[in-house]
């Protein structure tokens, strides 16, 4: 039995890794380690109970801290870790501090490194995920990516023969969930009719609003905008102009971010607990549209066919962009507004792009050809 690791620490991930996980075939034996990049109960142990993952074997406990903190903390954790076993493959999730973190520690020590999500670019090195997508590329073996704009990209800087198109787990998880979230959801029951209790994070809007259609929804938690009490006060209100009422499942750090910048949501949007995976799905599927500055969302909107607008100039999705599904706004109030009341697109959403939901099989196949 070869020992596959796997890492992750975001919400994100624990989406990722759920999908490659329930595919594991024969022969491997899977090692899961969750460094604690998101530690608040809401962004982490929700997803795992939901999407049906037993409790990590290792839980390294780092939670926050400055970049260059957090990621050493990370790497010398892992590295701990993989002393411990047997050399096995690497199985690397995303972009975030955890990835890089993880790639690093199972390099150094000459495991083959499998980067799932490889080959995507927003070409802005002022984000941090940018450094630790292009680092990472740099130092694995095998590179999966979602999207053949993925593989192209590795092409043109040199690395296309370690690359392969594989599609996103994300739509694995999408498709796999996707009726399970009207159905085991409390808000997926009561927006498709199946329970008339209103759950409390449609509980300050309308009678009319809480229906399907009737409300906006908005995540926003990255450092650009968070940090910056410019930006964030810019993004609040706009969001307190558009014509429906929006649902905002509040991140951490956004918490903390309002009250140190002395910032007051508009009365109009309705600040909410964060959402696990199903209640997620269930609100971005009933709202009209979403306004976000994350990577994953942008993503699971169009798996949604629910409009997008990203608060961020730049997408490493670009596919996301065909036919108006998504369009990038920043932190200006006035083109948010002007988003929020465009036509709906007309064009097909471009699914097909990341792939047929078959992407997890594709991971496994490829992480045994890394098998030592």
């Amino acid at each position: 039995m070869t020992h596959i690791v796997h890492v992750v620490g975001a919400r994100p991930q624990f989406v990722k890794v759920a999908a490659v996980l329930a595919q594991t075939p024969p022969g491997h034996q899977p090692v899961l380690i969750h460094t604690g990049q998101h530690y608040d109960a809401s962004l982490s142990r929700i997803f795992f109970d939901e999407l049906g993952m037993r409790a990590p074997d290792h839980h390294l406990g780092i939670g926050s801290g400055a970049h260059g903190v957090q990621t050493g903390r990370m790497l010398a954790a892992i590295e701990a870790v993989l002393l411990t076993l047997p050399r096995g493959v690497m199985v690397v999730y995303g972009d975030t501090n955890s990835t890089i973190a993880a790639a690093l520690a199972a390099s150094k020590l000459h495991w083959p490194v499998a980067h799932v999500e490889a080959g995507l670019r927003s070409f802005d090195r002022r984000m941090p995920e940018e450094i630790n997508r292009i680092a990472t590329d740099a130092i694995s073996d095998r590179l999966l990516c979602p999207t053949q704009g993925a593989v192209e990209q590795l092409t043109r800087e040199g690395m296309g023969e370690r690359a392969e198109f594989t599609g996103d787990v994300m739509l694995d998880v999408a498709l796999d969930f996707a009726s399970r979230a009207k159905t085991q959801s409390a808000i997926g029951r009561f927006l498709s009719g199946l329970d008339t209790a209103r759950p409390a994070a449609l509980a300050g809007l309308s009678s009319d609003a809480a229906r399907a259609n009737g409300y906006l929804l908005a995540t926003v938690h990255r450092a650009a905008n968070t940090d910056d009490s410019a930006r964030l006060a810019a993004i609040f209100a706009a969001l307190g102009r558009l014509d429906r009422p929006v649902i905002l499942p509040l991140h951490p750090r956004t918490k903390a971010a309002l009250t140190r910048h002395g910032i007051t949501p508009p009365p109009t949007v309705h600040c909410v607990e964060p959402a696990g995976y199903l209640d997620f799905a269930a609100l971005l599927t009933g709202a009209a549209r979403v306004l976000t500055d994350s990577g994953g969302v942008q993503k699971e909107a169009l798996f949604a066919r629910t409009p997008c607008i990203t608060l961020r100039d730049t997408t490493e999705w670009t596919e996301t962009l065909d036919g108006g599904w998504n369009v990038l706004v920043d932190a200006d109030a006035e083109a948010i507004v002007a988003a929020a009341s465009r036509p709906l697109p007309t064009a097909p959403a471009p699914v097909d792009a990341y792939g047929d939901g078959r992407a997890a099989a594709r991971i496994h196949t490829a992480i045994d050809a890394l098998r030592p």
